[in-house]
Parts: C-alpha cells; structure tokens; sequence
C-alpha cells in the first residue's frame, strides 16, 4: 500500500492511497470462508457450499467492504503518525477516478483533507485581561432573604379577600334568567385565584369578598384568550371548553392568604440546616458567602470570555479551507441546504478558531482532565440546580447520586467534560496572565454580559 499527501497552501490536503490485491486478498477470503460455514443455499448441506458460488454471490461486496474498512484505517493512521491536524471527516476528492472493483489492483482512492492552520499562542505576565468581581452588598442580602421568607412561607385561612389570595368554592353554571341550570356544570371545591383573571371588570367582581358569599361571572369573559383555564377550571375538555358561554355562580367556602416566613430560627435552620446559624447577623454572612462563591462562577465565565477575546485578537485572522469546510458542513447539515451553511459559516469558523485556541493553550499547560473532574464538574452542576430552588444544605449523598445518574448519559457526559476543560483553563490562566481587577453591581454585571 502506496500512501502520499500534498498539501501545496498548508490547509488543503490531497490524500492519495493506493491500494495493492496483497493488502487485502487475505482478509477477503477470510471472510469469504465464513460465509461459507454458515450459507444455507438450496441443494447443499451447511458449510458444504463451493467456494466458487460463494465467490460469484459475495466476493465484490466483501471485496469492497474490506478496500473501505482497509482505506478509512490507513487514512486515519497515517495523520495520527504524521500528525496532521485534520479538521472534521476526509471527502473523497473530485479528482477522483472512477475505480471498477471488478478488475484486479491496484485501486487509487483519492481525498481531500481540510488541516488546521498553523499559529502560536503564547500567554504570560504582560497579557492583561479583566478580571470582574461582583459586589455583595446589602441589597443583594435582602432580597436573597426575601426569597427564602417567600418559599418558606404558609397559607393562612383568613375571612375575606385580598390581591393574590387563593379561594377555594363551589362552581355552578346558571341558565338564563340566573337560576342553577338543571344538568348543567357543577364543580365543588373549585380553587381559583382572581388575581390571574385577564379581564378587570371579571376581576372587580371579586373584590372584598368574604367567606360565603357567593360571586357570579362569566368564564369566557374571565379568560376570553385562554381555553385551557377555563378547562382546568369547570373540569371539561378543551374542545367543550370552547362552547362555553353561560355565567356561574361561585360559592367561597374558603380563602387562604400566603403568609412569608419570619426571618427567625426557623428559616435558618430550613435553609442552612439545624444549628447551623444562630442569629440574623450570622444568616447575613452566610448568605453573603454564598453569593460570593456562586459569584466566582459568573465572574470566571466572564473570564474565560474576556481570555477568547484576548487571544483571537493575539492570533490575528486565520486562512482556513473555506470551500472544503462548507463541503463539510454541508454534508453534516443535509436537511438544511447551501443557504444555511454561506449564513453560519462565519460564525463557525470563529468557533473553531477558539476551539484551536484553547486546544493548544490545554496542550502547552500540560491541563488534564481525570474521571474526578468529570465527577466534580457533575457535582458542582447538581448543586447549582438545587440552589435555584432555594436548596442550600443538600446531603452529600443525594448530590453523589444525582451525578452519578448525569453520568450515565452521554449527552451530560459530553458537556460535562467541556466544563471540566474550562474550569482548568481557567484556574491556569488566571495564574499566567496578568488580571485587571474591576468590581461591578450585580445589575452592572448583568447590563455587561448582556452586551456581550
């Protein structure tokens, strides 16, 4: 087997591998003879059938099969050794010619390669980047509290109604002239709350009511745009919801008020576990602690974003295989045709020029990226997703569990593994460049990245 590559511009490759009838013979007849154990043909017994049936029946698609399986192997083998930075799959070349299996080898098989372009990038001391650190301020500690006074709060049973209350009664559609229509719709025990109702003059009706009393409206006015309230409400299907127009009587049998927590011994030990904090001072720092290290995470993906943006400019402008790349895209994107790929491709390339970055900045810092990473990476996701429910003290048991079912997919695993690659980078790199501290309000932050 006869390998050669030309690669003139130093992004265009053109593989040409050659292939001899001793590269392969061995291995076709080979699979010929097995075919040949286990072949029930009509007139012979098992593993009886002559082999030169079996040549005429299978040979030129065991031949073809074992040249591919040959080709893609030496392909891939020979840019490992030689290693030759290939960019996506190789695409049979259009000057290839065309090859007629049935005569004897050698076969020319003819690829192009799209190579990465060559560049350096080297980081140190005299490269600044912004580093933004976000001010935990009383405000912020505010409204971490009220949050937690809100999920931890309680309903009430109160006499009468007010804004965001939730009434509990029974429903009863009425005919024409005001009375309970007979075999029309009854529903007991129905909730409603009538701050969501969209139509104010609806809405008014139930203003300062009080437990007993009994309301009329109509819910097609009540939810004119929504079907599916007025199904959930009366318990009827969407499509019977649709007809309905009568008015109905409400009866209130019970009103319930949502009640915040206090800020007390009780929401602390509720959010931080028993004992854990003692006093409203201690419930503060610890909130303010929190927020500092749930901040370190936006602060270092702000980074990391600051550091691409940084070393693209160093880089400069990349010459890429354009044509050959579209080919490959192209040919990953067949659903969605030429327009898509000219529209993203710009944005593409750009990311893979940082995807080459950052490669070679893992690389020359010798960052690896072990099974505990994956594992951390998996943790750490697991706890930031109970901490948006307000779940701050989560055994170690249930997050080890809950990461370990993210690692039993690959679409998790994939992911997880990128942030592992990113947490590294970016620990390194804020130890090689030089950081530009500047500290910003969380509302400035968020302004900022907005931006971005």
């Amino acid at each position: 087997m006869k390998v050669t590559f030309e690669n003139p511009d130093k992004v265009n490759g053109l593989m040409t591998i050659t292939v001899e009838e001793a590269d392969f013979k061995e291995n076709v007849e080979k699979t010929l003879k097995n075919y040949r154990k286990k072949a029930n043909i009509p007139g012979f017994r098992p593993g009886q059938v002559p082999m030169n049936i079996i040549r005429r029946q299978m040979g030129t698609s065991v031949k073809v099969d074992e040249i591919n399986k040959l080709v893609g192997q030496e392909i891939y083998k020979y840019v490992q050794e030689n290693n030759i930075k290939m960019l996506g799959d190789p695409l049979p070349s259009e000057k290839q010619q065309a090859v007629d299996v049935e005569k004897d080898a050698p076969y020319s098989f003819v690829f192009d390669i799209a190579v990465a372009p060559e560049f350096e990038i080297k980081l140190n001391g005299h490269d600044k980047v912004d580093y933004y650190t976000i001010k935990v301020d009383d405000k912020l500690i505010d409204q971490q509290i009220e949050m937690y006074a809100s999920r931890g709060g309680h309903y009430d049973k109160v006499e009468s109604y007010e804004d965001n209350d939730m009434l509990k009664g029974d429903l009863r559609e009425l005919d024409a002239d005001g009375n309970t229509k007979e075999d029309g719709i009854t529903v007991e025990g129905a909730i409603m709350l009538p701050n969501y109702i969209k139509v104010d003059d609806q809405k008014k009706l139930f203003e300062g009511c009080k437990l007993g009393d009994i309301i009329t409206f109509n819910p097609k006015k009540a939810y004119p745009e929504s079907t599916g309230e007025i199904s959930s409400l009366l318990k009827i299907s969407r499509e019977e919801a649709e007809n309905i127009t009568s008015d109905f009587s409400y009866q209130i049998t019970e009103i319930s008020r949502y009640v915040k927590a206090d800020v007390n011994q009780e929401l602390f030990d509720q959010v931080f576990g028993e004992g854990a904090v003692k006093s409203e001072t201690e419930f503060r720092d610890r909130i303010a602690e929190n927020l500092k290290a749930q901040f370190v995470v936006d602060s270092d993906f702000r980074f990391i974003q600051d550091l691409r943006a940084h070393c693209e400019k160093k880089v400069g402008t990349l010459t890429y295989p354009d044509a050959l790349l579209k080919r490959i895209m192209l040919l990953n994107n067949k659903d969605k045709g030429e327009e898509f790929v000219e529209k993203n491709y710009e944005m593409s390339v750009k990311e893979l020029t940082w995807h080459l970055i950052k490669e070679q900045l893992v690389r020359d810092n010798n960052i690896k990226v072990e099974d505990a990473d994956i594992k951390d990476a998996a943790k750490e996701a697991a706890r930031a997703q109970f901490a948006q429910y307000g779940m701050n003290n989560v055994p170690d048991e249930y997050l080890e569990n809950y990461a370990n079912d993210m690692l039993k997919k690959k679409e998790y695993v994939d992911n997880l593994v990128d942030r592992s690659i990113d947490r590294k980078l970016t620990e390194v790199m804020k130890g090689v460049v030089k950081l530009n501290p500047k500290e910003v309000t969380l509302e400035e932050f968020n302004k900022m990245m907005e931006q971005k």
